[in-house]
């Protein structure tokens, strides 16, 4: 697809990659990382949906990189590495409310 296209929302590839694995990985003692690599032009990219439970309520958070990576299991491998970066960096900040 040409770069006019994707900015002025022309059709794209569907997303064949598999969503949410059957069991997240869990990540310290609250964090669930699914991972969930996008289909892109030059393989897969680097993506993953971030879980955690509030207070009996269940946040998420989506992650996507600009990396790409032409192995979906390579790329589902980064995304759960990069995934556990974020959540290192940034804790629950990564659920904070972008509004305020």
């Amino acid at each position: 697809m040409s770069l006019f296209g994707k900015l002025f929302g022309g059709k794209s590839q569907p997303d064949t990659a598999p969503h949410h694995s059957t069991k997240p990985e869990l990540y310290g003692n609250d964090y669930r990382i699914f991972p969930e690599p996008m289909k892109a032009e030059s393989g897969y990219r680097i993506a993953a949906k971030i879980e955690k439970d509030f207070g009996g309520e269940t946040r998420a958070h989506r992650m996507i990189r600009a990396d790409t990576m032409s192995d979906i299991d390579d790329a589902r491998r980064e995304s759960l590495r990069k995934a556990q970066i974020f959540i290192d960096q940034m804790g629950d900040a990564i659920f904070a409310d972008p509004r305020m």
